[in-house]
């Protein structure tokens, strides 16, 4: 019985490829078992390399916040939602370093109601620009920074100069939005009488 499992096995494989509707058939099951064979690839990929990686920066960070304390941290908070340039800079920087995606929408505590619409945005536009140098921030979305990485590498080109880039990109962007929002904010509330 085991010859004859053997002899169907060799015949499959020898075999023509089939034309016709069930040619396509076949050529799309293989598109798509491919598809999850990729995947699984990919998984065992993050499995030997960025995952350790991500639970030693997460505990490495961790340890660094409580050695620091966390009211120092409460304390620094408070001093950057003080004015317009590091309340959306400083703030939102601290607050996605120190506590990642989705926590660092928390540190909108220390600001008057008026400003944490403006906090929101910019911190929710700064888990992507730090991927490059500090995967722990957003590490479910960390397939972006490694989408783009692959390409670079592909291309023999370093990856440290776009990931400084892409932070600096950040900062200024999540400034610009953080006052952008601020002023729709007050727009909208003055509009509709709302007291902020």
């Amino acid at each position: 019985m085991k010859g004859v499992f053997v002899a169907l096995l060799q015949e499959e494989q020898t075999a023509a490829p089939q034309g016709g509707v069930l040619g396509a058939l076949e050529r799309a099951g293989e598109w798509f078992i491919g598809l999850f064979q990729a995947g699984g690839e990919t998984f065992v990929g993050f499995v030997t390399g960025i995952i350790p990686t991500l639970i030693v920066l997460l505990t490495f960070f961790y340890t660094l916040t409580n050695l620091i304390g966390e009211e120092r941290i409460h304390r620094a908070a408070r001093f950057a939602a003080g004015n317009i340039l590091t309340r959306y800079t400083v703030l939102p920087v601290l607050a996605v370093f120190f506590l990642t995606n989705p926590m660092a929408y928390t540190f909108g505590t220390f600001l008057d109601e008026r400003y944490k619409p403006a906090f929101y945005d910019s911190a929710v536009s700064f888990v992507h620009p730090p991927l490059g140098i500090f995967p722990h921030v957003n590490p479910a979305e960390l397939f972006v920074w490694l989408g783009v990485a692959r390409g670079l590498q592909n291309l023999n080109l370093p990856l440290g100069p776009l990931a400084v880039r892409y932070i600096i990109a950040g900062l200024i962007v999540i400034f610009i939005r953080g006052i952008v929002t601020q002023y729709i904010t007050f727009f909208l509330a003055r509009r509709q009488g709302v007291e902020l």
